[in-house]
């Protein structure tokens, strides 16, 4: 797990990563101490895990540094508290360079067009184009200036020659299985790589079967597997399969937030069939989304050891009662491959009646009802209210030629809404877009839902205060 967390074989990618890496620690820490307090920073730095709080060995170090030879959290005084959270590093005088030292903005990689590209593209011929189309910006008369006019393509395509090659992994239990490409649902398209897909296909032959990942929920990483994805790639599915668990519709129930390292709530542990009941509205509306597209649906409800027999047969019978082919308690979780045999059947049998396969709307609508349609009817938006901003780009891109593109919507994965405190099934609302772009060498236009942001800061504590190397043994330590 460690060399696939560690991307494989990425070594250039690796180096460019770790640059980054210590550019967005410095912004984060600047930007978290001039917002928080003392004791704000010192909660969230060494954040209590169980009712326990306690130090990192870098941050141990760091105290040794400090002079403060102390251990236990609770013994630091207020002053060397606040000696031990602020660095109080001068914006002014960063020494550390950025890989691009232009004063822009910044994506997350796996929200960047070439992430995309890599994950729609057939082969090294259509990758180069596509690198080659990507509009950079524009000039002072407004044409796009593209990879091309740069005159970095081909430099590109280099770069890239080995990227294009999906990864053959495998489960712990030896299935075979293609690591290919990362693009996240919620602020790109969120689907692996048209390459593994087809060679997976060709690799089981007219009678086997494939499963692809699409991220998150049907509002948006089944979405744009249907209107991106299968576009670019000519494949039709002939099922979804919709991964559902108690725990998450008791959420989407009304139950209480949850928080990264402190104990589940007991409504998550125990029986609450009125929570159960009334989150299945949003596994209903995930069901009809994935009918509005004409593919019949499979729920696959993942059992944990904290759901009750009263809790998995309600979430199976209204799943079934909405519309869903099957429903089926999975057991992957306890018992592998094994607990999940009769899901596997439900699929094969469901997948033999064939489907009926559709996308939501024309290339060639105009991009404002493209936008519409999908907030209206996977969202559940009353319409939708562009910014003074995000009309602009539109009518740029109109004027370019750019409209008979897909929608590639940036929206927040923790509700149907742009609202992620919004829950079950929202309806009623005005969905509010923010700015649009545009992916020309991917081939989709971007619109920004709300807030959604496309680079994600890091938080007070990342999760780099816990990894280490031995350089004896070469062992990895604190990696997921």
């Amino acid at each position: 797990m460690e060399e696939f967390n560690l991307h494989l074989t990425g070594d250039i990618h690796a180096i460019i990563a770790a640059n980054n890496l210590v550019a967005a620690a410095i912004d984060a820490r600047i930007f978290h101490e001039a917002t928080q307090s003392d004791k704000g920073l010192f909660s969230r730095l060494v954040p209590s895990v169980n009712g326990v709080r306690c130090f990192s060995p870098i941050q141990l170090t760091r105290l040794q540094h400090l002079g403060i030879n102390k251990s236990d959290p609770g013994e630091l005084t207020p002053q060397e508290v606040s000696t031990f959270v602020r660095l109080d590093l001068d914006p002014e005088k960063v020494t550390w360079q950025r890989v691009s030292p232009l004063p822009t903005q910044f994506d997350i990689a796996v929200a960047s067009e070439i992430m995309a590209i890599l994950a729609l593209t057939d082969g090294l011929a259509d990758m180069r184009s596509r690198l080659g189309r990507m509009v950079v910006g524009s000039s002072r008369t407004g044409k796009p200036i593209t990879a091309d006019d740069l005159g970095v393509t081909g430099a590109l395509a280099v770069l890239m020659k080995d990227a294009v090659k999906p990864t053959l992994m495998q489960t712990l239990e030896g299935t075979p299985v293609f690591v290919h490409a990362g693009p996240f649902a919620n602020i790109a398209h969120g689907n692996s790589s048209v390459l593994a897909d087809k060679l997976a296909l060709k690799l089981v032959g007219e009678d086997g079967y494939v499963v692809t990942e699409a991220g998150f929920g049907a509002d948006i990483g089944m979405e744009k597997f249907f209107n991106i994805k299968c576009r670019t790639s000519g494949l039709r599915p002939n099922v979804v399969v919709l991964v559902a668990t108690v725990r998450a519709l008791k959420m989407h129930g009304g139950g209480p937030n949850v928080t990264a390292g402190a104990p589940l709530p007991k409504e998550y542990i125990d029986e609450n069939l009125q929570l159960v009941k009334d989150g299945c509205s949003n596994l209903k509306k995930q069901i009809q989304i994935a009918h509005l597209f004409g593919v019949p649906v499979v729920v696959a409800l993942n059992v944990f050891k904290t759901d009750s027999e009263a809790e998995i047969d309600l979430v199976c019978r209204i799943a079934e009662a909405s519309g869903a082919s099957a429903a089926v308690p999975c057991h992957h979780w306890s018992r592998g491959g094994r607990g999940s045999v009769e899901l596997a059947h439900a699929v094969k049998e469901v997948a033999s009646q064939g489907s009926h396969f559709q996308f939501l709307y024309n290339l060639q609508e105009p991009i404002i009802e493209k936008i519409r349609t999908i907030a209206q009817k996977v969202y559940g938006a009353d319409d939708i209210e562009l910014s003074t901003e995000a009309q602009t780009k539109m009518e740029y891109f109109n004027q370019q030629g750019f409209s008979g593109l897909p929608i590639c919507m940036a929206k927040t994965h923790l509700s149907l809404s742009h609202m992620p405190e919004k829950k079950g099934a929202p309806s009623g609302f005005i969905l509010p877009i923010r700015d649009i772009r545009a992916s020309i060498g991917a081939g989709f236009i971007y619109p920004l839902v709300g807030t959604m942001s496309t680079m994600p800061g890091l938080p007070t504590r990342p999760c780099f205060y816990d990894i280490d190397l031995d350089p004896v043994t070469e062992e990895i330590k604190g990696l997921f």
